[in-house]
């Protein structure tokens, strides 16, 4: 009898008689050690850490707050605290959503050979796609848990903090809440979504691609899908018309921010669906301000030829500048609007609340950015490994280590400019939009006046932090992995899978 005859029912058969089998499910689990998923449950784990501990802030910030005069007297107000928390953990979600879905499509580009070989010997394409669902299944479903437990003892920690602080203990807010197992299993079944929608491109695999490596689609193949850019400029025009919507009608009611909100989440899919059009030229205007060095050319090139490779990394800076942006805007906009509304004035009190409730709110919101900045870094990781066969032809045909790394330095330079200036506009157009239709009926005190339209406010110092901050993080995160991929022999790399 063999080996695989001989194994017991339940277990894998051992690679080497010495060894011990291994346990069938945890064959199935192994995975979990490829490049890129440990992120991906990172992310998963951070985004319902994030719900969980925002919605036990926002209900911990509106039981402290109901004896303010401000809060407490305005059920208008009150609404506005708690519409808040679910809005803001639904962004988490969507960010989540993106990350996830750019890191499947970029391990699938990876993992185009092995899917062609398994076609090639009579496995079907959608038999592979359900195989990489249920891994993402698996990612959202232990990054959910994990968490679930992170985000539940943070909420605790927070709220003892902030009892010592304020003197509130009989508040009788209780953190266990069945209401905080929803943002966990939502992060389940979005990660799952997002695996779905990442894994696509396995479907376009052909046993012929067997010969191949790791296979990025070019400009030529991406530009040839109209229907694909038509939708997007459909969803940016749509989500551009409820933005609209959202702002006139928060002068009636703060509901306006219902249609503004769903406006900034399809105005943005429409970006991320069109970024493969949008960004090339983009990125060709930004090339020019690098030089015509041979290093800077070849740069610029590497980032057009591949503009879904190069989409996806920029779509993590974009949505990291574009929230952070957002928010710090939103805030000074919400201070702007009420202002208006008081008569242009504003309660010393007040000010105090509402400066600490944004603070509190910023710092929720840069788990978000924190969210898109690891998705940023796995996806340059997973793409400089994956590029092993393409830099050691680099280093073959005479490029230096130091200069096949400037290279991608560059590169990574001209996607990370491109986007900050992406992100800085929609984050100004979107947190304008939001304090506006939030907050534009809403009376500055109780029986007093309202429906103000003000300009966007931008705070500029936290503006140029974020955008140095971004910067140095996309830059910092190509060191790494692209002295990884240059440390291999040319010959070693160029017969790398």
């Amino acid at each position: 009898m063999s080996a695989v005859a001989s194994a017991p029912a339940g277990t894998a058969p051992s690679a080497h008689p010495s060894r011990p089998a291994r346990p069938a499910g945890a064959g199935r689990l192994l995975f979990l050690r490829e490049r890129g998923m440990g992120a991906s449950v990172l992310v998963s784990a951070l985004s319902a850490a994030f719900g969980v501990t925002l919605v036990s802030t926002t209900g911990y910030i509106g039981a402290v707050l109901q004896d303010d005069p401000y809060i407490g007297d305005s059920e208008t107000l009150a609404f506005v605290v708690g519409l808040l928390s679910v809005l803001l953990t639904a962004v988490a979600m969507y960010v989540a959503a993106v990350v996830t879905a750019n890191t499947f499509s970029t391990i699938v580009a990876g993992r185009v050979r092995r899917i062609a070989l398994l076609r090639l010997i009579g496995a079907s394409a959608r038999s592979q796609r359900t195989e990489v669902g249920r891994q993402g299944l698996v990612v959202g479903v232990v990054g959910a848990v994990i968490g679930l437990v992170g985000g539940i003892a943070l909420s605790t920690a927070g709220i003892a903090v902030g009892d010592a602080l304020l003197d509130v203990a009989d508040h009788g807010y209780a953190v266990l809440r069945p209401v905080l197992a929803l943002p966990a299993a939502i992060v389940a079944l979005t990660t799952w979504a997002a695996a779905w929608v990442g894994s696509r491109r396995v479907l376009d695999v052909t046993p012929l691609q067997a010969l191949a490596g790791s296979v990025e689609r070019t400009h030529a193949s991406v530009a040839h899908r109209p229907a694909r850019n038509v939708l997007a400029v459909v969803l940016f025009a749509v989500g551009a018309a409820l933005l609209g919507v959202g702002i006139v009608g928060g002068l009636l009611t703060p509901l306006g921010i219902l249609p503004a909100f769903a406006g900034g989440l399809v105005s943005f899919t429409g970006l991320v669906l069109g970024a493969t059009s949008i960004m090339p030229p983009v990125l060709r205007m930004v090339g020019r301000w690098f030089g015509s060095s041979a290093t800077a050319r070849l740069a610029a090139e590497n980032a057009l030829r591949h503009p879904e490779r190069s989409s996806r990394m920029s779509i993590g800076v974009v949505m990291g500048v574009t929230l952070v942006t957002m928010f710090a805007v939103a805030t000074e906009t919400a201070k702007s609007v009420l202002t208006a509304n008081a008569g242009g004035e504003l309660d010393d009190d007040f000010v105090v609340i509402m400066d600490t409730f944004a603070n509190i709110m910023m710092v929720l919101v840069a788990v978000s950015a924190v969210i898109a900045a690891v998705g940023l870094v796995n996806l340059l990781t997973i793409g400089v490994v994956q590029r092993r066969r393409e830099l050691g032809l680099l280093r073959a045909l005479g490029l230096s280590a130091a200069q096949v790394r400037g290279v991608v330095l560059l590169e990574a330079t001209h996607i990370t400019l491109a986007s900050l200036v992406t992100g800085l506009v929609l984050g100004v157009a979107y947190g304008w939009a939001g304090a506006q239709s939030l907050l534009g009926s809403v009376p500055a005190f109780p029986g007093g006046p309202s429906g103000s339209l003000v300009m966007p406010a931008v705070p500029w110092a936290p503006v140029l932090a974020i955008v140095a901050a971004m910067a140095v993080l996309t830059v910092a995160a190509a060191v790494a992995p692209t002295r990884l991929a240059t440390s291999v022999a040319p010959v070693e790399a160029l017969a790398a899978d």
